[in-house]
Order: C-alpha cells, then sequence, then structure tokens
C-alpha cells in the first residue's frame, strides 16, 4: 500500500441513529470495492455533552450517559470513539484527526452513506492528488421524493450539492491540517467552519479540488423549528467577517442569503410599534403593512416551489412555513447582532496564543510516588519551580489536572489528597485551578484522563476557552485527554511511560522547560505583563465529577460520569 493510499475516518457524531447506518456502508466497502484500500483508522467523536442536563443544548446534542456503542459493525472496523464533551463539530474533528497519524483524513458526517464503490473512488481521488493539493472534495447526493415538490427542509439539505468544500465528504491531507492547526473551534456549530478551514488552507498555498466519489446525503428527519433554530449560523456569518474581512463571500463562493430583506422587514415592525407607542395611526398602519407585506413575500417565496395542495405533506408545511416566516427574521437579525458585537471585540487569527497551561501532578511536577498520601514525600522535578515562576510571570494561567484512584481504590483517603496538594503548592507556588478526579479505572467518570472532563473543567474554572490552553504530562492518557479537549498536549516521557505513547504523542520533550519552549510564539514573551483571556467559553461547563474551587484549596469531584475510550497508543496507565 502506498503512502496516499493511507487515509484515517474521522465522524463527529451527536449519537444519531444514523451512525450505524454509516458505519454499515464503510464495511461494506471491502465487497463492494475489492482491492480497494479500506480507512487504517475510524474515530468517531462523541460529541455529546459530559454533563447530564434534562433538556438538548441549542445545537440539538443530547446529553451522554453512556459511551457511544458502535456494535459489531464498529468493532469489525477497529472503530475508537474519542469523547470531546459538546463542544460542536469543528472542535469534534479536531480532537478526532489529532488523534489519527494517517497521510490522509477523510471527514465524514455521521448522516451520510457510503454508495458501493465509494472506497474504490475516494483511492483514485487521493492517487490524483498532486503535492500541493490539501484536499479532495466528495460529490453529494441528496436524494429526494419523485412523488411531490420537496419540502423547504428538503430543498436546504439538496443545496449541499452544490456546496463547497463541505465535510459532509472531505478528504484533507494531514500536512495541510497541521499547517493551519485543524478547524477554529471558535465556530461552534456545523455551519462555516468549513468554510473557514478552505480558506485558511487555501491562504496557506494549498488546492482544494472536487473528486470523482460520490456520497448520499439523505434528508435526516426534523421538527417544524428546525428553520428557526439555524438561523443562529448569522452569527458565524459575522465571525468570518471579522476573520476574513468584508469580501469574505466572494472568496468562499458562497451565497449572501436575505439578511438584507429581514433586516428591512424588522425594521418595518419597529416602525410599526412605535406608531402605536407613540398614537400616530399612519405610521402604525404603514409600519405594520409594510411588514405583513415582506412577511407574507417571504412566505410565498418558501412555499411556491414545495408541496402542492392535495400533498400529504402539505397541510403540515404550509404550518410551518406561516408561523416560521414571520419569526426567521427577528431570529436572525437578533444572531447577526450578536455575532457582530462578539466580533468585535477582537478575534485572533486561528490558532489563538495561549493562556493557560495545566500540568499532571505526579511523574510531571513531582516525583511519582504511588499511592502517596504523605505531604513529606513530596518532591519536585527539577527546574520546575523556575518553569512555573516563569509562566506566571508571563501572566499566563497555570493548573493542576491529576488522577487519584488511590481514593476509589480505598489507598488514600481526600484528605491526604488535599493534604499532598497543599504541600506542592507550598513548594512549586499557588496554582490557579485544581482539578483532581478520585475515581478509579472502572468507576466510567467523565473527569479521569484519558477523558476530557477535567481539561474542561480547568479551562472553565479559569474562564479560558480549552483551545487557548496547553496540558503537560508524562503517560498517553494526558495527551489523550489534552486532544480530547482541544488543547495543546505535551508529553514529558519518564521511566513508565510506554514507548507506543511516546510514538503516538505530537509533541515530545526531555523536561519541562523545553516542553514549555515547545509551545513557542503561542505563548507571551516573557516580558509581557497579563494575558488577555480571549473571550471566555459559554460552551464549556465543568462536567459533573469535577469540582472547581478557587486556588489554594484543592477538592476532589465525586459524582460519576461517562468516560472516553483512549485512542491506540495513548494509554490510562498510572493512578
Amino acid at each position: 500500500m502506498t503512502a496516499p493510499d493511507l487515509y484515517a475516518v474521522v465522524i463527529p457524531s451527536i449519537g444519531r441513529p444514523s451512525l450505524l447506518r454509516l458505519l454499515e456502508t464503510l464495511a461494506a466497502q471491502a465487497d463492494s470495492s475489492p482491492g480497494a484500500p479500506l480507512p487504517v483508522e475510524v474515530v468517531v467523536a462523541d460529541d455529546r455533552r459530559l454533563v447530564t442536563p434534562v433538556s438538548r443544548d441549542d445545537a440539538g446534542r443530547a446529553p451522554a450517559s453512556e459511551p457511544l456503542d458502535l456494535g459489531e459493525v464498529g468493532a469489525g472496523l477497529g472503530a475508537r470513539v474519542v469523547r470531546t464533551g459538546g463542544r460542536g463539530p469543528a472542535a469534534a474533528r479536531n480532537a478526532g484527526w489529532r488523534s489519527t497519524s494517517a497521510p490522509w483524513v477523510v471527514f465524514l458526517d455521521d448522516d451520510v452513506e457510503l454508495p458501493d464503490g465509494w472506497a474504490g473512488l475516494l483511492a483514485a481521488d487521493l492517487a490524483a492528488a498532486d503535492e500541493r493539493t490539501g484536499g479532495v472534495q466528495g460529490r453529494l447526493h441528496v436524494p429526494l421524493p419523485t412523488d411531490r415538490r420537496p419540502t423547504d427542509w428538503e430543498r436546504g439539505t439538496a443545496g449541499l450539492q452544490d456546496a463547497l468544500w463541505p465535510t459532509a465528504d472531505m478528504a484533507y491531507r494531514r500536512a495541510a491540517l497541521e499547517q493551519v492547526d485543524g478547524f477554529d473551534e471558535r465556530f461552534p456549530r456545523a455551519y462555516r467552519e468549513d468554510a473557514d478551514l478552505a480558506l485558511r488552507v487555501r491562504d496557506a498555498g494549498w488546492e482544494l479540488t472536487r473528486g470523482t466519489r460520490t456520497t448520499t446525503h439523505p434528508v435526516r428527519p426534523t421538527d417544524d423549528g428546525v428553520s428557526l433554530r439555524v438561523q443562529a449560523g448569522t452569527r458565524d456569518d459575522a465571525t468570518m467577517r471579522a476573520l476574513h474581512g468584508p469580501r469574505w463571500r466572494e472568496r468562499a463562493e458562497t451565497g449572501r442569503g436575505r439578511l438584507a430583506w429581514h433586516v428591512a422587514t424588522v425594521a418595518a415592525a419597529g416602525v410599526g410599534v412605535v406608531g402605536v407607542l407613540a398614537r400616530r395611526p399612519r405610521v402604525a398602519v404603514l409600519g405594520t403593512v409594510a411588514w405583513a407585506g415582506l412577511t407574507l413575500d417571504f412566505a410565498r417565496r418558501r412555499l411556491v416551489p414545495g408541496p402542492r395542495p392535495g400533498d400529504d405533506v402539505f397541510g403540515t408545511e404550509l404550518r410551518r412555513m406561516v408561523w416560521t416566516s414571520a419569526a426567521i427574521p427577528f431570529a436572525a437579525v437578533r444572531h447577526r447582532v450578536a455575532g457582530t458585537v462578539a466580533a468585535r471585540r477582537g478575534l485572533d487569527p486561528w490558532p489563538p496564543p495561549l493562556a493557560a497551561v495545566l500540568f499532571d501532578r505526579d511523574g510531571t511536577l513531582v516525583h511519582d510516588v504511588p499511592y502517596n498520601g504523605d505531604p513529606d514525600a513530596v518532591r519536585p522535578v527539577d527546574g520546575a519551580r523556575e518553569v512555573l515562576d516563569d509562566l506566571r510571570s508571563r501572566g499566563v494561567r497555570v493548573g493542576v489536572v491529576s488522577n487519584q484512584s488511590g481514593v476509589a481504590r480505598g489507598l488514600l483517603t481526600r484528605g491526604q489528597v488535599d493534604a499532598v496538594n497543599a504541600r506542592v503548592e507550598e513548594l512549586l507556588g499557588p496554582f490557579d485551578a485544581w482539578q483532581v478526579c478520585p475515581h478509579g479505572p472502572h468507576d466510567a467518570c467523565a473527569c479521569r484522563k484519558p477523558a476530557p472532563g477535567m481539561v474542561l473543567a480547568a479551562a472553565a474554572e479559569l474562564g479560558v476557552p480549552p483551545w487557548r490552553c496547553a496540558v503537560v504530562g508524562d503517560i498517553g492518557a494526558d495527551v489523550a485527554a489534552a486532544l480530547a479537549a482541544g488543547a495543546v498536549p505535551v508529553l514529558v516521557p519518564t521511566p513508565v511511560t510506554r514507548p507506543e505513547e511516546v510514538d503516538a504523542a505530537p509533541r515530545v520533550a526531555p523536561d519541562l522547560a523545553a516542553a514549555v519552549k515547545m509551545l513557542g510564539d503561542r505563548l507571551p514573551a516573557a516580558s509581557h505583563e497579563g494575558a488577555s483571556h480571549e473571550g471566555t467559553s459559554p460552551e464549556v461547563s465543568s462536567p459533573e465529577g469535577v469540582t472547581s474551587r478557587s486556588a489554594g484549596s484543592p477538592q476532589i469531584g465525586s459524582p460519576r460520569t461517562p468516560i472516553s475510550r483512549r485512542p491506540t497508543g495513548l494509554g490510562g496507565h498510572g493512578s
């Protein structure tokens, strides 16, 4: 098998039933594409939230109570799951591709299906890519009803057939992803994150092409409010403008939408309300008539291409179009204003500067004493205090994320762990965040590394998005937790570090000082006073089982929630 034939498949998922159907069609390629290379790695990024709220979040992600079960078909593919904590498809795809090593990464949405022969055509697409080709797009086919006109939602999904660079089926060269640091995780929805990546890849000098393979994208079932919810994407339009300038639509070759008409509709409604409040009937009538006319025209434009009277879905479609056509302009304008205000606070190019470095405790900051409950046995590793003081002087926040399964095993008390942590602070100085997992390997918690729970909780405690954090540790579980959380990992091996963990780690340093130096330009210079904490991340919340606290009083979480399966080569040995 030649190098271009080696590819990994990464699938972000929120647990839709269609995921298993996709895996079935991927497994079927062995028979339908004889001789064609199959993926050397299959990673499913489980992007359900780690917390357990009663309702779904605004992106429709269901709370995760159990790890995704990929069934026999997943096992047959050798697929593995990386839990990403409900941070959106950009973050999920990043965690997926960063946990693989193949020279090509094929991103697939969890609601597509691969027709027979897809793997053979993919192999031809990759073989045809020259050295400057950074990505090859698959063609999408959206089956529509043959016995009636499509609904508004079906037509919207069919628009993917003409879209450029959608990650429903998009192969990227690893070198291109590494050069631009993958997807910009400040795009929290499945909207514009793929266009942003394509622009940055092309700006970096790579070419993007359209391949010959075709992927089927069925229209997934949805509810009446979907067209209203997707208006949140206008926030991402504001982010695109802030990052790529006012001509970003031309560069991304995307349509202009109806925002101007929505603004006019909202303005007309405002005029009507002002007329009523000011007791000026003519103004009130003028505004109301203009609003009604614009709203009816919007509804008409959505209804005319759709089902006809007598079709079985016409009544439902008529009701849906009437009320959503009245609500959409207000939602679109509200989201665009919110996105514009947020973008005006300033956005650094991706990846943004680091604002925090989180450290594993045992084997990284202090010499590892298994299940240590004695503060007098704490011995810092050489240079640890100097490294920490240097980071503090730059305004970089520092924290600790530590597995302490001795509590679950009955070998330690929480008081002993707290006493040891207090001694660590006495010797190494204050930490801005402490996150400690007291659970054992079989407790199925969300916090124990390699799960991302503690890293996400530390980021939330610090008010820093996880992508502005680095994680330094001595074993593969530290690296895997960082990758799943979207943080930058650095492995500092010790005698207990497994060779396969060293091989799998994206960054390996001989000591703490070298680890910090490896973070390079993403850290502020030593003379810089104070770090700018670009936007706290509202999507980041402390998973259950990880308790936040103020610096100086280490605490331990207690409830149990699920963990991710660890990526190959990034093990979970140690405490």
